[in-house]
């Protein structure tokens, strides 16, 4: 009797048991926040929605909204604060500062939903020293909210930026504003895959993150407008696994909500309130962040680079790569000293095999599943990966010797 084939044990397997399901706890915004940039509705139903999607940020909401944003289980950015126009007046007194923040306070300050004020989207550097005069006010009376400052992406030009070149603009914003974060948006899909100059911009604000010692938020594209690639599984998961391999500590989606204007479509909300396709694959990554949050916040980035690489000495933990593919990898410690590594397929088209080689003879890879979040071994199907799909795996030393 003939040997069943691989695809037939596969289908047999499949029909032996239901599939699992996984549901994720949800990470706090305080830790990883998530957030549909743009406008925060106010009706229960979108709010409601915004949840099941796996967002913990609904956007930029107004004070007398932020009780409807609780009730959903959710936090926001407040906004339409006399602060808003005070970044274009420098000649404002620290007393009128001190009377708008205070007065603001007084609304916002002990309410849960509140989790930040709005100050200012891509300032250039000649705004940046009044941005920090108010955020260092805001963070005197309110310290648990955090001033909202999203910068320029690098493709920018100098009129925009300021200054003569982007990580001039980056250090400007480290210098004069002083947040506990870096916050800014690159828009790269095109002609069917990603500009470098998405890396590239990941890969400097990375570094100037790390000599300050905090962490960078991304705000990436879930909407189609002018020249960009509709979005996708692919599209997204390539955008959010990029941030994570080179250490990223928050996701911001631009748009959740479709906007009526030019060539923008598709984004998770059409124009008619109805969910797009684009929603449930906006919820199917957002789950996979909720997942992996538990392991992705205690780890810390020791390095990053794209596969394969130019040099025959390999890098820190990995001696090799068997694939076809283009990756990207990030390398990560954890408080105990364990080594682990996020590979990414940077193709949005094409799925790949891969057998990474550590260079510790005898270590052990070990997965850490992305709809579970436990840890698990790896090898057969675990060794592929989806198109912009991206894999944490934890370097396990040998096991002694019984």
């Amino acid at each position: 009797m003939p040997r069943p084939s691989s695809l037939a044990l596969l289908a047999a397997l499949s029909l032996a048991a239901p599939a699992q399901t996984y549901h994720p706890t949800p990470v706090d915004a305080s830790r990883f926040p998530i957030l549909a940039w743009g406008s925060s509705p106010s009706d229960a139903p979108s709010l409601a929605l915004m949840k099941e999607a796996g967002l913990n940020l609904s956007g930029f909401c107004r004070p007398e909204n932020l009780d409807a944003v609780r009730d959903a289980g959710l936090s926001c950015i407040v906004t339409g604060t006399p602060l808003n126009a005070m970044v274009d007046h420098p000649e404002t007194t620290g007393a009128q500062i001190r009377q708008a923040v205070d007065a603001l306070a007084a609304r916002i300050a002990n309410h849960p939903a509140a989790f930040g004020v709005y100050l200012r989207d891509e300032p250039g550097a000649a705004q940046m020293p009044m941005l920090g005069r108010l955020a260092a006010a805001l963070r005197r009376a309110m310290p648990a909210k955090l001033p909202y400052v999203n910068l320029f992406p690098n493709y920018a030009n100098r009129r925009q930026l300021g200054t003569d070149s982007y990580e001039e603009y980056v250090r400007a914003y480290l210098n004069d504003i002083a947040l506990p974060y870096v916050s800014w948006d690159n828009y790269s899909l095109t002609a069917g895959e990603m500009h470098p100059r998405f890396y590239d911009n990941l890969e400097l604000v990375r570094k100037l993150s790390l000599e300050k010692g905090i962490p960078f938020w991304n705000c990436i594209l879930s909407t189609a407008l002018f020249r960009h690639m509709e979005p996708s599984d692919a599209t997204l998961s390539l955008q959010v696994y990029a941030t994570l391999a080179y250490g990223g500590r928050g996701i911001q989606y631009f748009t959740y909500f479709t906007v009526d204007q030019g060539n923008f479509r598709l984004a998770p909300i059409d124009v008619y309130g109805n969910r797009t396709a684009t929603w449930d694959a906006l919820r199917r990554i957002n789950n996979q962040i909720h997942a992996l949050a538990p392991t992705i916040l205690n780890l810390r980035s020791t390095g990053v680079y794209h596969w394969p690489v130019s040099t025959a000495a390999g890098t820190p933990l990995l001696k090799d790569i068997r694939t076809s593919a283009q990756l990207l990898v990030g390398e990560f410690v954890d408080a105990s000293g364990r080594p682990y590594v996020m590979l990414v397929n940077k193709s949005l088209t094409e799925s790949f095999s891969f057998t990474p080689e550590p260079w510790q003879p005898g270590a052990v890879l070990r997965r850490i599943s992305p709809a579970s979040g436990k840890e698990g071994p790896f090898g057969g199907e675990a060794t592929w990966l989806a198109p912009g799909a991206g894999i944490l795996l934890r370097i396990a030393a040998p096991e002694p010797p019984k």
